[in-house]
């Protein structure tokens, strides 16, 4: 064992550790008046409520899916203990989502105080929230792949080198796979819950009661309150923990393919560790002036980001430097995942943030009504797929070349796969800009619930208005990343195909690839559209109840007495874990099922076309969406007739037609296109022995 590898689970317990200082930090700022208190509590009582359902019916799963590896295992079709690994892959994903929500919902009353003081406080405890989020993610993976690397070496001791890397690196995909299965469940159920109570608190509270965002007259606020926790704290945190393991664990694979030996292996972990380093020093940086413009927000924010950049550039050298040495080719593919990264969140914020024209053409297109902001809005999000695409592929093609592709398949692939690695390095630092988000949102819906001056609304709309362009930045980044990680993941899987049989031969023109190509083209609308349903049917049954509420509670609409919030948040529970079972099991079953029927070239080609059209509708669909939402804020900011006007009214409508887009289906793509890959990856004995196409 290598001492170097010592610093892997280091880092990890810094970033655990830095964690819980934040969360330390932020407990020190009050929760406000009892009003405020009582709010926030109604939010974590309806947050854990609806964790503690999905848990439940989550665990059933894994324990069905632990038997079927389990039996696997048996057969030898996998390595022994990959049932086992499966199951603390989803453990601390699901464990690393709970805490950020709660760190989320235990912050959101503590950051609507603290705006009463000023901007820049109420920014440092947001922030501060999110980084928890981001710091655990990646202190538990890092944590657990690192200890899970001890004990396979110590397990398969006896074993050859080369056998014993093999191993492990199967071992170790699963423990991915398990990630991915939480982050599934937590992004759909807890996306088809935030956005179903959103688009019902807006279509009767908004546009037919004419009452603001957040009244406390209105039955679902508490339910759209608990859905920002849930599904785009818990929902993004497990997400991208499962794209930082994915990411690593390809990575590590690769490695092995390409015949650098355990220090090619330990090498993707020791440069998530560096990553640590770089992301807590970048989030001291994260500070603003008083009744600072977006624009100065956004970059007091980028600040944290360039920081922890810049840092890891200059660390990741050294470490190359250290370890491989005579493949120092390897750092510049690196070096071209943070910049992809960067460049994907200007270009997400261009097409998204109220500073900049797309989002104001949609704000202006409100003149002419509904149908007119929802034609531009599509028309942004179709075009704002074009910047990011061009940089992935330019990426990819220099990863793949610069450290000798060309010449070395292998070498090529593994420069791939640690691009991603490098784009997700700093991971820590950007979760904690997407997180912040909803934490900021929260505090905006306090402060109008308590009834707070207005002065403290403006400033924490202002907070809310960057959330929601660094969640769609924080929602490309997460896109970005996929695309390489999947790629790495798919040439992964070829490798395993190729030591089975030596002659695999992965032609386009076989019938079988064409098909696959085809079927993967398909999943990510079948998907879409499966996801998308179950938010309008259980917005559905919420419109129904709040305007039963309206009508039968004497009093409610005039402010006399409160509305059943609870009744609400059970209806979207109840329905959003109903409504993401076929969507999970379609991606668990369509991979296994074209293997059997089509063979290993049909899986690929399965794999491929996933990738392509997932990637650019999950783009399309997350960015179209920030803007819908951002072009409502801006006219509530007073332009264009403001609160209340025809104009809002139409803006209301866009944003309801893209809080499914940008929360729901989009992000739940990411998982959908790494989640096939790592199925067909652990699946890829059974497909072999089973397959129709020999």
């Amino acid at each position: 064992m290598l001492p170097i590898f010592i610093f892997a689970p280091i880092g990890s317990l810094l970033s655990l550790l830095f964690a819980f200082f934040l969360s330390k930090t932020t407990k020190k700022f009050d929760e406000g008046t009892d009003m405020m208190r009582q709010i926030a509590q109604a939010v974590r009582e309806g947050a854990r409520a609806y964790l503690k359902r999905q848990y439940r019916v989550v665990v059933v799963i894994f324990l069905i899916v632990f038997a079927v590896l389990l039996i696997l295992s048996f057969c030898k079709l996998l390595p022994a203990l990959v049932p086992f690994i499966f199951l603390t892959g989803g453990f601390f994903s699901a464990l690393s989502g709970f805490i950020g929500m709660t760190q989320a919902t235990n912050s959101s009353a503590r950051t609507a105080n603290a705006a009463r003081t000023s901007l820049n406080s109420a920014l440092r405890v947001a922030f501060a929230a999110g980084g928890v989020m981001g710091f655990v993610v990646v202190g538990l993976s890092l944590l657990d792949l690192s200890f899970w690397y001890f004990l396979l070496n110590w397990v398969y001791r006896t074993q050859p080198i080369g056998e014993r890397m093999l191993i492990i690196t199967q071992t170790l995909v699963c423990y991915g796979m398990g990630a991915s299965f939480q982050a599934l469940f937590a992004r759909v159920g807890g996306g088809i819950f935030t956005k179903a109570a959103d688009v019902g608190a807006d279509l009767v509270g908004k546009v037919e009661a004419n009452i603001p965002e957040d009244d406390p007259r209105n039955p679902a606020t508490i339910a759209d309150n608990v859905g920002d926790n849930v599904g785009d704290v818990a929902g993004m945190g497990a997400d991208l923990y499962e794209s930082y393991v994915g990411s690593i664990v390809a990575a590590m694979a690769l490695a092995y393919a390409a015949g650098l030996g355990s220090k090619g292996i330990i090498l993707p972990l020791i440069l998530a560790a560096a990553g640590v380093l770089s992301s807590v020093l970048g989030t001291f940086l994260v500070r603003t002036k008083e009744e600072a413009s977006q624009h100065a927000l956004l970059l007091a924010v980028r600040k944290g980001i360039w920081a922890a950049g810049i840092v890891m550039a200059i660390v990741s050298a050294v470490i190359m430097k250290l370890i491989l040495p005579e493949h120092f080719n390897f750092y510049w593919p690196i070096l071209i995942g943070l910049a992809c990264g960067v460049i994907i969140g200007y270009s997400t914020e261009f097409f998204t943030s109220d500073n900049y024209r797309p989002t104001r053409a949609i704000a202006a297109a409100t003149k002419t009504g509904p149908a007119t902001v929802i034609l531009e809005g599509i028309s942004v999000g179709m075009l704002s797929i074009v910047p990011p695409i061009v940089f992935v592929a330019l990426a990819i093609f220099a990863a793949y070349y610069i450290p000798g592709g060309a010449a070395r398949p292998a070498y090529g692939l593994f420069g791939v796969a640690i691009a991603a690695v490098g784009m997700l390095s700093t991971l820590g630092i950007t979760l904690a800009t997407d997180a912040y988000g909803p934490v900021a949102d929260n505090a905006g819906g306090n402060a109008q619930m308590a009834n707070l001056p207005a002065e403290i609304r403006t400033r924490t709309d202002a907070l809310d208005a960057i959330g929601n362009t660094t969640a769609a930045t924080g929602k490309g980044f997460a896109i970005g990343s996929a695309a390489l990680t999947v790629l790495a993941l798919i040439a992964a899987y070829r490798s395993q195909i190729a030591m089975a049989f030596p002659d695999f031969n992965f032609r386009i023109t076989n019938p079988q690839v064409i098909i696959g190509l085809f079927l993967g083209a398909m999943m990510p609308f079948l998907f879409c559209s499966r996801t998308i349903k179950a938010v309008g049917r259980t917005a559905g049954y919420i419109v129904l109840e709040v305007r039963r509420q309206f009508k039968e509670i004497t009093g409610l609409l005039e402010g006399k007495v409160r509305p059943d919030y609870a009744q609400t948040v059970r209806l979207c529970t109840v329905a959003a874990q109903k409504e993401m079972i076929v969507p999970a099991l379609l991606v668990v079953v369509v991979p296994i099922a074209t293997g059997i029927l089509l063979g290993p070239n049909g899986v690929i080609g399965l794999l491929v076309g996933a990738l392509i059209t997932g990637f650019a509708l999950a783009l399309m669909m997350a960015n179209s969406g920030g803007a819908w939402d951002n072009a409502k804020k801006y006219i509530e900011k007073g332009n264009l007739g403001g609160k209340g006007s025809d104009e809002h009214k139409a803006s209301v409508v866009g944003d309801t037609v893209g809080d499914p887009f940008k929360d729901t289906a989009g992000p739940s793509l990411n998982i959908l296109i790494k989640l096939m890959s790592t199925v067909s990856i652990v699946f890829a004995g059974f497909i072999l022995r089973f397959t129709l196409f020999k």
